[in-house]
């Protein structure tokens, strides 16, 4: 009879401990999470490292020497909340330029870099949705249609561990199928994976939310992997929270 009682207690436990909260909850504490923590706007200094081909297309950007296996670039992300935002970068001996994202719209100052681009199209509708108390649940459906977008699958969700991490992982388990992954003590966005339709494997991943340099509201490090390989590493710096950022940097 003990030892009934001790393997009924073993599988009440195994089971609680296996509960994984469904997708829309993962994304409602999310969405709330960010706004209690995240300033209206914000700029981020830090440093650009293309590698791979991501090397060569920012090379031909910004018109450098395209033989480098890396190139690093000084830049920027701006925010102001909701869903408006801003990379900058430029190199000393080459050109500038930058992406702007409004909502759904997307302007370019110079050519386009492809992992740059990427980046800002899932820090955006991500890092930048601001919830209120009275449209939570509205940003939080508009978080899970970006999500739904890229083939997500959202009401699935399993756990697996990322940099040593515990996440929630929304989207069907299997190795390359899209999904989004949030840590699960914190509750903040840790990568993005899908696939274009031309076959491209995207994987963003947002690194770091502990650096003094950016506080929990913004990842110290934001990764860009294509085809399973790094094309685009961005490492803050310093952050300036509650910056005056005028709206025409913002303009699409």
């Amino acid at each position: 009879m003990k030892r009934a009682v001790c393997l009924i207690g073993v599988l009440t436990a195994l089971t609680a401990g296996a509960y994984v909260l469904p997708g829309g909850s993962i994304l409602r504490r999310m969405v709330r999470g960010q706004d209690e923590t995240m300033p209206s706007s914000f700029r981020v200094e830090g440093s650009f490292v293309f590698s791979g081909t991501g090397a060569k297309e920012a090379a031909e950007a910004l018109k450098v020497p395209v033989e480098r296996a890396e190139l690093l670039a000084d830049g920027a992300i701006l925010v102001k909340t909701p869903e408006r935002c801003r990379f900058e970068l430029s190199v000393p001996e080459g050109g500038k330029l930058a992406v702007v994202q409004a909502g759904d719209r997307k302007r370019l100052e110079g050519p386009e870099i492809a992992a740059l681009s990427t980046a800002m199209s899932q820090l955006c509708p991500l890092l930048a949705a601001r919830a209120t108390s009275d449209h939570d649940t509205g940003t939080r459906d508009e978080v899970e249609q970006h999500l739904q977008s890229l083939g997500i699958a959202t009401r699935t969700t399993s756990l697996a561990r990322f940099g040593g991490e515990v996440a929630y992982v929304l989207g069907e388990s299997e190795e390359g199928k899209p999904q989004f992954w949030v840590y699960k003590d914190r509750f903040r966005p840790a990568r993005v994976r899908w696939k274009t339709r031309l076959g491209v494997a995207w994987d963003v991943r947002f690194i770091d939310y502990t650096s003094p340099a950016t506080g929990e509201w913004m990842p110290r490090n934001i990764e860009v992997w294509r085809d399973g390989q790094r094309v685009l590493r961005f490492t803050a710096i310093k952050s300036e929270p509650r910056a005056a950022l005028p709206d025409k940097l913002f303009a699409p």
